[in-house]
């Protein structure tokens, strides 16, 4: 089996701090098992201009993958990007050294989206690929030849996220001819665990169409932008498309999605509300099918209209009467201010129960570290929101906890780091 993983350098990057200290040391610090933070990827380290868009997960062993894009030419999104990734056998408290898992070489690479497959314990990770000559507006105006387009690539590791297959193409299987724009997630996949779809690998993504011939639209394509979902029954092997929002309407424009299997089986979906005419930033549904179908269409979730037009990331804490957990700023107008809000009624409504920082902050992922505690990896900074990746733990049960239940602490619970 052909391998592809690439070191670079050995050494361990790890910030450990309380909760309550400002985030300034970037130094080697000793693995504690109830660190509080640490920073996997500091922009302008470890030969990149800018690390961008977390993803992660926790291994079968205990290990802590923290995906990212490693962009070379500087923060935007097309050029030279390669797909980087950090292990971390204590939680998140420390960082082995960094590996290029997918090599631009020139090209873009991107939208992590990992998941584990529960049949053995291999690790999954879709992303998304194209010319790093050309641009998202480029692709969705369609000047760009196939070869140059959003395509779609799996890889997988047997030895717990130390090396990974090369990227294998499956653009022909997830990606009709008239679709333009693509993106796998970004942020974690999910496995489903329960229902006659047990075991199936279902990757949130989002999509952009030609605009309609003879439309007047031309020059507005953020119209055409939809979710869609992607899954496999296979463990990663074979892919179908899934449901596809294809309203199209302007209105509520679903984007970069996210997604959690809830305690009864169904599929909950949230995605980052992408220019639409909508009262929201953030849109939401729900599949009863493995994500072949949506229940009822995208519409505004409401009770997140403190978040900004981001992505988002989702996360279903155990248990029958477990919350949903979501992620993401806070701040309606920027990126700013880490949140995260629980739901107990399956997503139906949220409330805000803490606010990590006052910082900048945009992109994030969220991952379980037991039953106690829960990991969240985000971008933050003080004068940007890309200035640095940091992995948080924070309690998932207590008085302060995420995860707990209504009346256990005092709501939106602000936690500084200066």
């Amino acid at each position: 089996m052909a391998i592809l993983s690439r070191t670079l350098g050995r050494t361990y990057l790890v910030t450990a701090v309380l909760l309550t200290t400002p985030l300034t040391t970037t130094g080697t610090a000793s693995a504690d098992p109830g660190c509080a933070s640490s920073v996997p990827y500091v922009s302008g380290e470890g030969g990149y201009d800018t690390y961008r868009i977390p993803a992660t997960l926790t291994t079968p062993r205990g290990t802590v993958l923290a995906f990212a894009e490693g962009r070379h030419d500087g923060a935007g999104d097309t050029g030279d990007i390669d797909v980087v990734l950090r292990r971390s056998p204590d939680g998140g408290c420390t960082w082995g050294p960094l590996t290029v898992v997918a090599a631009g070489e020139g090209d873009t690479r991107g939208n992590p989206a990992p998941v584990v497959d529960p049949a053995t314990g291999a690790v999954v990770l879709v992303t998304s690929y194209n010319s790093g000559d050309v641009t998202e507006a480029q692709i969705m105006r369609g000047e760009v030849t196939a070869e140059q387009s959003r395509r779609v690539f799996v890889q997988r590791s047997a030895d717990d996220g130390r090396h990974f297959t090369p990227p294998r193409d499956i653009t022909g299987q997830v990606k009709p001819a008239n679709w333009r724009w693509y993106a796998t997630g970004p942020g974690h996949a999910v496995a489903l665990t329960r229902g006659r779809h047990a075991g199936r690998l279902v990757v949130p993504s989002n999509h952009s169409v030609a605009p309609a011939s003879g439309s007047s639209d031309t020059g507005q394509e953020a119209r055409y932008y939809g979710a869609h979902a992607i899954f496999s029954d296979d463990g990663g092997r074979s892919w179908r498309t899934g449901f596809v929002d294809d309203t199209y309407d302007g209105y509520s424009n679903a984007n970069e999605s996210t997604a959690a299997e809830l305690p009864d089986g169904r599929l909950y979906f949230n995605s980052r509300d992408q220019l639409g005419t909508s009262a929201g930033n953030r849109l939401d549904s729900v599949s009863s099918d493995g994500g072949q179908t949506l229940d009822r269409p995208y519409t505004v979730q409401p009770s997140l209209n403190d978040v900004p037009v981001v992505e988002g990331s989702v996360l279903q804490l155990p248990g029958r009467d477990g919350p949903l957990l979501f992620s993401g700023p806070s701040v309606p107008t920027a990126r700013q201010s880490m949140a995260v809000w629980r739901s107990t009624d399956g997503g139906a409504t949220f409330t805000k129960a803490l606010t990590l920082s006052r910082q900048r902050a945009a992109y994030s992922d969220l991952v379980p570290l037991g039953r106690r505690t829960v990991g969240i990896l985000y971008e933050t900074g003080v004068a940007g929101p890309y200035e640095s990746i940091e992995f948080r733990r924070l309690p998932a049960d207590g008085p302060q906890g995420v995860g707990a239940g209504a009346g256990a602490g005092a709501g939106a619970v602000t936690v500084p780091t200066g």
